[in-house]
């Protein structure tokens, strides 16, 4: 493992920690940081959260993530041993919402190929 993959490693454990146990805004929700993607210079941080709930929710997570950047960035800097502390950029991430979609899709393509099939055999 590199070391930019430590840091962005490191990076998804605080920032979790941080978002679970010490943010207090109400928007906040049900996050759960999925990845970081970090440049080579260790500058800027993309960091990927998923949110459970409708958009609205979805929205005011980000805002929320938004508002406490600065905080987090602070506290990233206190905990992590780098000399620079990056830059965070929160994106959500929908690839969870997009594997349930196409597998219950998939599921329905199954039934409906199975219901065929039954009325293939009893005609």
């Amino acid at each position: 493992m590199s070391r930019v993959e430590k840091v962005a490693e490191e990076l998804r454990k605080e920032i979790g920690a941080i978002v679970q146990n010490e943010l207090s805004d109400p928007r906040v929700g049900f996050i759960t940081i999925m990845r970081v993607e970090i440049t080579k210079d260790l500058q800027l941080a993309k960091v990927y959260f998923s949110v459970m709930g409708n958009d609205l929710q979805k929205h005011k997570a980000q805002e929320a993530l938004e508002s406490a950047k600065g905080f987090i960035r602070r506290l990233i800097g206190q905990r992590l041993a780098l000399r620079l502390t990056p830059e965070i950029i929160f994106k959500l991430d929908t690839s969870v919402e997009y594997s349930i979609d196409i597998t219950s899709k998939m599921e329905r393509m199954k039934d409906e190929l199975k219901k065929s099939k039954s009325v293939d055999t009893k005609t």
